[in-house]
């Protein structure tokens, strides 16, 4: 008898195997490269994104953009992570890494219509990739971390590709000052920049761009309590920072306290004023000029603190006490009683409240040896500034990247090339089948050049060729693509770098993506559709919006 088709999997389940789900997966991966590729290069064109609460965005940062965009298909989501990865990594070269990913998605379809196996095509990748990585090793040349010169010119070229190209010194200069001033030596002739934690960059509208600066101490967005009577500017001021509250302490929970006499209620008054006072003249004893707390000041405090002529600052972010604390060598105390005399902060050279634009800073300036900086970002509009900021993240990554590891590679599109050279030679010694995926690994590489080329509007065909002559034998590793007029010049001369942290990562990255890729056979989807029956709608749609939420939460 015909048995009856057994049912396994539920109708709501959407179920895609084998070649299929290769070639989706790939179209997906394609057009997500597809979307960030005109951003490659000094010609790069920028992209403008509505969000969802309806602000914009303007950009051509690879990662700022897979950011803002919502993806429904799973193989395009994971291109995205990559290119976040990258960000965090290393911070520079996110566009490379989606157009890499994509390329070497692109020269694997071929293979998979012809049937090879997934994982013989991954084997070949990964052969590749531990070649080029040793390529790019021969090629990198050390930089000293000293020389100004050499490290403008890296960082001028991983900016310009980006809409600051036309600041780009100054760009190139803020992040260089930022990044040597708060880097601290760990030993062994190593150094470690925390940009997140000591460089703040504040963005003001207004004024031009050629204003902004890097101080060489700490602004932030507060004025003196009391600003009529209390100094506004101070030549070297003794600066103490506090972590508590300069008033006069509540009880935990609600206290409650029965007064018979009524003097008792005068005595308790005058406790609470002795109290204060004393935690002022604890204070006052050390002369500071100015008084910094992340709490509470109290009327009663600012009183005594103006009438000995002391500014004070109150309610103080973390972040920003941790700064000054660092550029002005303070220690930040807890308790006005533990105060010694070598908490007291006599780094800085100046203490100035300015008004810019509508609002008022207070900057501490002109420290001798400051260990944290602020990066002063002026500019016609929100969305300039943006921009501009997440152009100097990216410079200062760069910076930070040669002063952890000072190697560098040709820009330009040369480091690729020769490792593509390189291994088309590798790949006549490949044994087996592995050697068709392995060279068209190496022509995957080319990928970069090509759109470089392709972004400055010249003959793509010919320039693709002319350069692979002369990268032929794997020699001339230094030839490359100038993107701004698409001539094929020496990338020494042209001073175009980039960061050999940068290139490895954006490498591996993409190979490894492209393997992951194209280990996937099978996609099925619609798994949480339909609830048990009984279970009722109360457990599953909860977590699923918690699910939703966290999700949207990763990037900021």
């Amino acid at each position: 008898m015909m048995q009856s088709p057994v049912l396994v999997l539920k109708d709501s389940l959407k179920r895609e195997s084998g070649s299929k789900v290769h070639h989706a997966n790939i179209q997906a991966s394609k057009a997500v490269a597809d979307i960030v590729r005109t951003t490659l290069g000094p010609r790069s064109m920028l992209k403008m994104l509505l969000d969802a609460s309806g602000g914009i965005v303007v950009t051509n940062d690879g990662n700022a953009i897979l950011r803002e965009l919502d993806v429904a298909h799973p193989a395009a989501k994971s291109m995205i992570e990559l290119s976040r990865t990258q960000d965090e990594e290393v911070g520079d070269g996110t566009t490379s890494v989606i157009v890499l990913a994509g390329e070497m998605l692109h020269v694997a379809e071929a293979f998979i219509d012809k049937n090879y196996h997934p994982t013989v095509i991954c084997r070949a990748y990964n052969k590749a990739l531990e070649d080029a990585v040793s390529v790019l090793d021969k090629i990198a040349m050390t930089v000293d971390v000293k020389d100004r010169g050499s490290m403008l010119g890296l960082v001028k070229s991983c900016i310009g590709t980006k809409f600051t190209s036309q600041f780009g010194d100054l760009i190139a200069d803020l992040a260089i000052d930022a990044t040597t001033t708060v880097g601290v030596e760990v030993g062994q002739g190593l150094r470690e920049v925390d940009i997140k934690k000591y460089i703040k960059v504040e963005k003001v509208p207004g004024g031009q761009l050629e204003d902004s600066k890097v101080l060489k101490g700490v602004m932030f967005n507060k004025d003196v309590v009391a600003p009529g009577k209390m100094r506004r500017k101070i030549k070297n001021p003794r600066i103490i920072l506090l972590d508590c509250p300069l008033e006069y302490k509540k009880g935990e929970n609600q206290t409650n306290a029965e007064l018979l006499k009524e003097e008792d209620w005068s005595v308790l008054l005058k406790l609470e004023e002795e109290y204060i006072e004393n935690l002022c003249v604890q204070i006052l004893k050390f002369k500071p000029d100015l008084v910094i707390t992340e709490k509470g000041l109290s009327d009663l405090a600012c009183h005594y603190l103006s009438k000995a002529g002391v500014s004070a600052i109150r309610r103080l972010r973390k972040m920003d006490n941790n700064r000054i604390a660092k550029a002005c060598g303070a220690v930040i105390v807890n308790r006005p009683d533990e105060l010694q005399e070598s908490d007291v902060g006599t780094g800085a050279g100046l203490f100035e409240v300015r008004k810019i634009g509508e609002e008022f800073f207070a900057f501490i300036d002109d420290c001798k040896a400051p260990k944290a900086c602020t990066v002063l970002l002026r500019g016609a509009s929100k969305d300039l500034l943006n921009e501009v900021e997440r152009n100097l993240q990216d410079a200062m990554s760069v910076a930070r990247n040669i002063i952890k590891n000072p190697k560098l590679v040709p820009g330009g599109g040369a480091t690729e090339l020769t490792v593509s050279a390189i291994l088309k030679q590798k790949s006549a010694s490949v044994e087996g089948i592995e050697k068709w995926p392995y060279e068209a690994a190496a022509i995957a590489f080319e990928a970069i050049p090509r759109t470089l080329a392709q972004n400055c509007g010249v003959n793509v065909i010919r320039t693709m060729t002319a350069l692979q002559g002369k990268h032929a034998n794997g020699d001339n590793a230094w030839i490359g693509i100038d993107g701004n007029t698409g001539e094929i010049t020496d990338m020494k001369e042209c001073k175009i770098w980039d960061s050999y942290s940068v290139k490895a990562q954006a490498f591996k990255t993409a190979i490894e993506a492209a393997c992951m890729l194209l280990r996937i056979d099978d996609i099925v989807s619609g798994i949480k559709k339909k609830q048990a029956p009984g279970a009722g709608p109360s457990k599953p749609t909860v977590e699923g919006e918690g699910d939703a939420d966290n999700e949207a939460l990763i990037p900021e």
